[in-house]
């Protein structure tokens, strides 16, 4: 691949789109310091993957966006694209479909890079290794910048040994050796996550085991305790019995001796019958006693209350009489307030009338007054808005017009320095100019020897596409063998996994008979229903649940018609044959129906696992069971071993087939190296003939060429320094019709005295009426209020002489009852005495009934 051409748009200084051709030869660019050449330098690399900014001669990587200038505005974007020749198909195989590649990289300013190969985006990685299998880079040491040819000159050895593989063709061999340990590291560490799965399988494997082996001993344990608990039932029976006759002893002894306490029960009950029959008069002789007792004490509780009640009334009446007589004092106190406030209030109102009297034609002056005001401020405002403006336009393009003016003249007179210069080295070239010698007679030796690199060119052109195609080949046989030794080890891990599996299942004391038996393709879940659990039971004698011998026995019964054995299509010990000899294999729509024709002992199974039994039991089809997953994966195994033949088979004849294309490609390659190596002869000779010519035409070709390069610097320089000598007149005529700034910058600040000024008398006259406005809304609430107030003081005054006649009447009444109840004290007195007496007699009549009573219950008590 070769470069073709380069686009820019918006990078670094190249604000505009342009295209630059890049011909076969030495493309050269040649311009002043600071016309942009390192920066198509720079793009060269930033399309080719750089990724630092500093590499870059910026400060981040958004800097490469063009970033505006005096009069063009910055960009947000910037792109560049790298247009490659790929006639001679050398670039890799993903992108070797088409004649020109375009890798292009565009960034958006704080949004990344983003690249793309012929128009697909694409990785950064993807550019840089693109680059890398051409021995070429952002960083490839071919790109020689400012200061690389003494680096190069003073590299160390291992700068040096990147530059020589680089010329070889074998640097991109390291990043892709790179890349693959990365790859191999990743599948390292994905093996290693694989073997420690394995290893966990293999631990829960181990823990099934020991919770099969616990299971079978818990089945034994299991009839070993159902044995012991009947056998502890019968000992508890047995002494149960020996219990019930001890029983039944007792409970005679217990019998007569109820007969003789029934006896003595008897007499005592006919005389506890003749004490009942006198206490219900001694208990009614009590409680008499006790009533009158409590009526005359309920009495004198009674009199005592109605005493206190009396006194309390009294007091209370005493309180009410002082509190009656201060409500009064206070009503009356109240009254005479009521006439003073009422009087204040309609002093202050007749005041509050005759201040709103002049309020409004004070409101409607200082309303007036700003209005006038906030008009004058505006005017004002407006006038230093249009000063403001024109200054700082005028002074924008008085600055302008300035450093405009410093610029060319700066310009001016570095044109009139480089004209000098250009002068002095053509007098010095014209003078050199003479009796050198003519160099054509060195052209024939450099055409002959054109004429053979041609020859040798088109020779490592045809071996070249001979490479191609050999590579081409060998290409599209290494995928088969990819394909084969990938489908060969799925064939082998598979049949690793399921060998695993079936030594883990088959690893217990005692192998079931399961280990031993081998079933048809399909057939298996068929096999898992008919047999249950008993696929699990070994044959060794010394387990303690086995299968022993049983041969087919003339009389045993034949399956019903059309009806064909499980034992047809199983493989298994002679244990088993009865049992399979008796099991059918139906299709699942004719169980039902010939179930009823099943002798005892016969079942029948469909492929999909549904059973019928010859005593009506049936199940429908379900999972598969444990017995038969592991068939059919035992079935699934022979199945593996043949297809890892074939597979090996298939790997082998990949295998030879990519052998004998690494060989076509190993001589094409060798035959290209020895095409090439002659051309690189060709070009030796070709090169010391162009070199012999060189040095014939060097002394007058360079002074010639230098020459004619000065001249045409010598005439753009003149019309540089014209332009600007023009560009210098016109700026100082500008910069005298400029206007005067300190014009504008008085009346800038007179104007802004004025608005101060007037905006101080909008403020003024803002309070003036604002505070006006308040005062006046300040007494019309005030009047409200003072209407409100003098109508509950007039309600007051009312509610206050109907309270004082209340008063007087509760008065009145509470004095007639103190008179009234001054004599009751005396009667309650003299009736609490006699009360007293008659309670002492009646507790010594009730006490006496009392003894006699209880001695009537202690002896009922007794008996």
């Amino acid at each position: 691949m070769k470069f073709s051409r380069l686009r820019l748009l918006g990078f670094k200084s190249f604000v505009e789109p342009g295209e630059f051709v890049i011909e076969r030869g030495l493309t050269g660019i040649v311009g002043p310091n600071g016309c942009g050449k390192s920066n198509l330098v720079e793009a060269l690399r930033w399309v080719m993957g750089e990724s630092s900014y500093k590499n870059m001669r910026a400060s981040g990587m958004d800097d490469v966006i063009f970033s505006g200038s005096g009069t063009r505005p910055a960009r947000n974007t910037a792109e560049v694209t790298l247009f490659l020749d790929n006639t001679d198909r050398s670039a890799p195989a993903a992108f070797n479909d088409a004649d020109e590649l375009q890798v292009s990289r565009r960034i958006e300013r704080e949004a990344g890079s983003l690249y793309r190969i012929n128009g697909k985006e694409a990785r950064a990685k993807d550019v840089q290794l693109l680059f890398a299998d051409q021995s070429t880079g952002a960083r490839s040491p071919s790109m020689v910048g400012q200061g690389r040819i003494g680096e190069l000159i003073q590299a160390k050895p291992q700068a040096r040994r990147a530059l020589l593989e680089e010329a070889a063709g074998i640097s991109g061999l390291h990043t892709r050796r790179h890349e693959a340990e990365l790859r191999l590291k990743a599948a390292e560490q994905n093996l290693e996550r694989l073997e420690d799965v394995v290893g966990e399988l293999e631990s829960q494997i181990e823990s099934l085991k020991r919770q099969a082996r616990q299971a079978s001993r818990f089945k034994n344990l299991s009839a070993d305790i159902r044995k012991a608990e009947a056998t502890l039932l019968h000992l508890r029976w047995t002494l149960a019995k020996t219990q019930e006759g001890e029983a039944r002893s007792a409970l005679a002894v217990a019998t007569a001796l109820v007969g003789d306490r029934a006896s003595a029960q008897m007499a005592a009950a006919r005389e506890q019958g003749i004490g009942a029959h006198r206490l219900p008069d001694l208990r009614d002789a009590e409680a008499a006693a006790a009533a009158a007792f409590q009526r005359l004490s309920i009495a004198k509780a009674q009199i005592e209350e109605e005493a206190g009640r009396i006194r309390a009334r009294q007091a209370e009446l005493d309180r009410r009489l002082q509190q009656l007589d201060g409500d009064i004092a206070r009503e009356e106190r109240m009254v005479r307030d009521n006439a003073d406030i009422l009087e204040r209030l309609r002093t202050e109102e007749a005041e509050l009338n005759s201040e709103n009297a002049g309020a409004a034609e004070r409101e409607a002056t200082t309303r007036a007054a700003f209005e006038q005001a906030a008009s004058t401020l505006a005017g004002s405002e407006a006038k230093l808005a249009a000063l403001t403006a024109e200054r700082a336009e005028a002074a924008a393009s008085r600055n302008q017009i300035e450093r405009t003016l410093r610029d060319t003249a700066e310009r001016r007179d570095r044109f009139a320095r480089q004209l000098a210069d250009v002068d002095r080295e053509l007098s010095d070239i014209i003078s050199r100019v003479a009796g050198l010698p003519d160099p054509a007679e060195k052209r024939l030796l450099v055409e002959d020897a054109m004429a053979l690199l041609e020859e040798t060119e088109a020779a490592a052109i045809a071996a070249e596409q001979a490479v191609a195609e050999a590579r081409a080949a060998e290409s599209a046989a290494r995928p088969p063998v990819q394909d084969a030794k990938a489908e060969l080890a799925r064939i082998e891990t598979e049949a690793r996994t399921l060998a695993k599996i079936l030594n883990a299942a088959s690893g217990d004391l005692f192998p079931s008979v399961l280990e031993q038996i081998s079933v048809e393709r399909g057939y298996e879940t068929a096999l898992g229903a008919a047999l249950g659990e008993d696929v699990d039971v070994p044959l060794d004698r010394s387990a303690p649940v086995h299968w022993g011998e049983s041969e087919i026995q003339p009389g045993d019964a034949a399956l019903p018609e059309g009806v064909r054995s499980l034992a047809s299509v199983v493989r298994a010990p002679a244990q088993l044959a009865r049992r399979l000899a008796q099991i059918g294999i139906v299709e699942a729509g004719d169980g039902r129906r010939l179930q009823a024709l099943l002798a005892p002992g016969q079942r029948l199974v469909s492929r999909e696992g549904a059973l019928w039994r010859w005593d009506g039991f049936t199940a429908s089809a379900d999972a598969p069971t444990a017995a038969a997953q592991r068939l059919a994966q035992k079935n699934r195994l022979a199945e593996l071993d043949a297809e890892a033949v074939q597979a090996t088979l298939v790997l082998r004849e990949a295998e030879a087939a990519l052998a004998q294309a690494e060989q076509a490609l190993a001589r094409s390659s060798e035959a290209e190296r020895n095409a090439r190596q002659a051309g690189r002869d060709a070009q030796h000779g070709l090169d010391a003939a162009r070199n012999v010519l060189a040095e014939a035409e060097k002394a007058g070709g360079e002074l010639s060429s230098r020459r004619a390069a000065l001249d045409e610097a010598r005439a753009r320089i003149v019309d540089s320094h014209e332009e600007t000598a023009a560009a210098f007149v016109e700026a100082e005529m500008l910069l005298q019709d400029a206007p005067d700034l300190g014009d504008l910058q008085l009346q800038l600040e007179q104007c802004s005295a004025n608005v101060a000024r007037d905006r101080a008398a909008l403020a003024d006259a803002r309070a003036v009426h604002e505070g006006l406005r308040r005062e006046a809304e300040a007494r019309m609430r005030r009047l409200e209020a003072i209407g409100a107030e003098r109508r509950n003081w007039l309600e007051r005054a009312e509610n206050a002489s109907t309270q004082i006649a209340s008063l007087g009447e509760r008065r009145a009444e509470a004095e007639a009852e103190r008179e009234r109840l001054a004599d009751a004290p005396d009667e309650i007195d003299a009736k609490r005495r006699a009360l007293l007496s008659q309670l002492a007699e009646a507790e010594s009549l009730r006490q006496a009934a009392g003894d006699r009573l209880q001695e009537a219950e202690n002896r009922q008590s007794e008996l």
